[in-house]
Parts: structure tokens; sequence; C-alpha cells
């Protein structure tokens, strides 16, 4: 059987068993070892269990469920609500403040816990809510934490980034510093779209006033004294400074990033005991369970995705296919297209985390010969994987939302994320034209490669 042939048939009994609903990691698990038993030496069945271990025996893959405790400790205590509270309190005079505020809460909470699925559901379990109460409509406020939790996979600490270093053997250090000026271009660029789309409702709210008599709770004017805005920055506070001190200890070369995983968790957990009381076992339960369940489910992925991949390369089949794009003489701006255009179709049914350990072995040699900086493209990847997790079918986020709002149509959810989905993709037109919005902070502090 040709390398092709077998390249073929190996992804379509991929698509087969994965539409079967059987979980992503058991999935690729069992494909990798019938493959290994009809296509390879009998022996290496033998070997899956150390060939499992080999790949996952990286100290940078150790900060993973360290991270994923931080973002459990801060996720499951009122640190979200409190920290949206401050800013909405600070924002609500400016137009569209309450989208804004969620925008930033987002982010803020993001560079924190480092998870998509935990920044929406701490943010928009507060935030929709009194987005609602005050006349935002169901679709925008859905759509706007569906987009702002997100962020998770792009602002530093990043699950999503930690995997593509491995997988690309690149700095972890450089690629967290790189996905910051993107991170904050994205929310410049929902935060411009919350004015917007907040003065447009302010308007259609106004007509209906003045033509039916309707009174909107958007008209409605909320007043802050300065004394509670300055009693919402006490809670708020060590959690920034937690965020300082993790980046600090990053990047001043303090610690590593296993270790500035670890000092992260025992810093949340400590702050947590301290702002919030949550300390006694039952309190910790929920944090500690959230963390086993969420590291166990991703490490199970990434072994059986490393697994994967090595029976790929075995085979020649990641080899052949990155040679068959080479040999195409594409251009580099339409391989780079083809290449992303693969990727978004991929993030309709995959997570960040298959989609990087499944493809990184035939995309990246094309686009290293090709001239990239691998830096920069796994920031672009990164903002394209973003769309998937507000993009149907599968998108994560749109499910988390519906599940925290379950009164509000997913018709609506999606409609509501779709301008955000033009967003990033603006915005991937911006890097692209711009590198230097993801690459020019770390050459500025690390060098330039």
């Amino acid at each position: 059987m040709s390398e092709l042939t077998l390249g073929a048939l190996y992804g379509a009994v991929t698509l087969v068993v994965m539409f079967s609903g059987m979980p992503i990691a058991f999935a690729l698990g069992i494909v990798a070892a019938s493959f290994m038993y009809f296509f390879m030496p009998a022996s290496s069945l033998d070997t899956v269990t150390q060939n499992v271990y080999e790949e996952m025996a990286s100290i940078t893959l150790l900060s993973i469920p360290l991270f994923i405790l931080k973002g459990a400790a801060i996720g499951k205590s009122p640190a979200g609500k409190d920290l949206y509270s401050a800013i909405h309190t600070w924002l609500h005079k400016v137009p569209g403040g309450l989208g804004i505020a969620n925008v930033v809460a987002c982010a803020l909470f993001a560079a924190m816990a480092g998870s998509s699925p935990a920044t929406c559901s701490a943010i928009g379990s507060a935030g929709i809510p009194e987005m609602r109460k005050r006349g935002y409509s169901p679709g925008f406020a859905a759509g706007i934490i569906a987009a702002g939790g997100t962020l998770g996979i792009l602002l530093p600490p990043s699950i999503t980034m930690i995997l593509y270093a491995v997988a690309a053997e690149q700095s972890l250090g450089r690629l967290f510093l790189a996905g910051v000026g993107p991170g904050v271009l994205l929310v410049v660029l929902f935060a411009g779209y919350a004015v917007y789309r907040a003065r447009k409702e302010y308007r259609l709210a106004l007509i209906a006033y003045e033509q039916s008599g309707t009174e909107s709770a958007y008209l409605e004017k909320e007043h802050f004294t300065l004394a509670q805005k300055v009693e919402m920055l006490p809670r708020v506070l060590p959690f920034v400074i937690l965020l300082i001190g993790v980046m600090v200890a990053l990047y001043g070369g303090f610690a590593t990033p296993s270790e500035t995983a670890g000092l992260g968790a025992l810093l949340a957990m400590a702050l947590i005991a301290v702002v919030y009381g949550v300390w006694r076992p039952k309190d910790l339960r929920p944090i500690l369970t959230s963390t086993i369940k969420e590291s166990t489910m991703l490490l199970l992925i990434i072994g059986m995705s490393l697994l994967y991949s090595y029976v790929m390369s075995y085979l020649h089949i990641s080899q052949s296919a990155a040679q068959w794009v080479v040999d195409m003489h594409l251009s580099k701006w339409i391989l780079l297209a083809v290449i992303l255009a693969m990727v978004i179709v991929f993030g309709f049914f995959l997570p960040p985390v298959s989609i990087i350990l499944m493809t990184a072995p035939i995309i990246l040699p094309p686009l290293k010969a090709a001239g990239f900086d691998l830096i920069w493209f796994g920031i672009v990847m990164t903002v394209v994987m973003e769309m998937g997790l507000i993009h149907p079918p599968v998108g994560l986020n749109i499910f988390v939302i519906k599940n925290i709002a379950p009164d509000i149509p997913l018709k609506d959810v999606i409609w509501g994320v779709m301008p955000f989905v033009s967003l990033m993709f603006l915005a991937v037109l911006l890097l692209c034209l711009f590198p230097g919005i993801a690459v020019g902070l770390p050459n500025t502090i690390m060098g330039v490669k």
C-alpha cells in the first residue's frame, strides 16, 4: 500500500471513529493501536506504554496540571464575580461599558486561569445576567462572553501554547510573550465592537420608547460613588498581584515554566483561603476534584495524540504529507492560507489540544521551509483555533454559555458570536501584515532569535 493511500486510510478511519461519538482520547488511541497491529511489526504493540511515557516525559507538560489547579482555585471561588463587578463599577459611564467590562474581566481572568471554558463559566455566570438585566440583547450578552473566553488560550499562561511549544520545539517563554500583543489587539477589537453594538441597541431602545412608551432597562442610568469604586479594589488587587508575580517569576528568570505554574497554584490557593475563607476540606474538594478530572482528561488526550503522531511518523504518513505540500510549490502566503483553512475546518470538530498534536508533524516542516517564524505562526494558529471555540458545529464555548444561560436559544448564541469570528479573522490579517504585533515583545525582551 502506498504511503498516500495509507495516509488517506488513516485519516478516514480517524474521522469515522471520532464521528461515532467516542471520546477523543480513546478514538485516537484505538486508531493508533489498530494501525500498529496491521501495518507495523508485531512487537510494536508491546511498546505502546513505553512510547506514550517517553513522549509525555517532558518537564514542560508538568506545568499543565499545575496551571489547571491555579485556574480551578480562581474559577471555583467568587473571584470571577468580584473581578467583573469591580471593572463594571469603574467603566459604567463609558458607552457599552458593561460589554467592555466583560471583555476586560475575561482577559484578566484568562491571564490568571489559562483556560477558555473556565473563563467563560466564571465571568459569564455573573456577566450575562447583569447584561440582560440592564437591557442588553441575549445574543450580544452571550456572544461577548463566549468570545472573551477564547482569550484563555492566547493570553499567558496558556495550556494550548504549552502544547504548541512542545510540539514545535519552541521556547515557551518567548511564545507566552508573543501572545500578549495579539491578546491586547483582540481585547481592543472586542471592546470597540461592544461600544458600537451598545450605541446601536441604545438607539433602538430610545426609538421604541419614543414610539410606544416602552421603557427599557437600557435607558436607566447607574451611579457609583468614589467610595463604592474604591471599596471594590481590595478584592481584586490580590489577584492582579498574583498575575504580576507569576509573570515576573517566569520572565525575570527566577523560575522555569513548571516552577512558575507550581508557584501560581500555591499562591492562588493561599489567596482564596485568605480573601474568601476557602480552606476547609469541603471547600477544597470541588477545586481538587475539578483539577484531577480536567488534568486526567487533558493528559490522556495528549498521550493518545502523541501516540497517534508517532504512528503517523513511523508509517511515513506525516513526512509524505509534508513533502506533498512542499512539492505543490505553493507561494508562501497561499501555503499559509491553505494550512489555516485546514485548521479552521478541524476546529469545527476538534479541540485545540488535538489539532496541535495531530497536525504539527505535517504542517510545521513546510512552514519552516517557507521561512515562517514558528513563534509567529503559533500565535496565528492560536487565534484561528479561537474561532473554532466559538464556531458551530462543535464550538466548545458556545455550549459552555448554553449551560450557564440555558434560557438563551442556541440560535441567538450562535448569531451573537459570529461578529467576533469576523473580528478574529481581521486580527489574523493584521498579524500577517504586521508580524511585530506578535514577535515584537519577545524580540525586545529576549532578543532576536
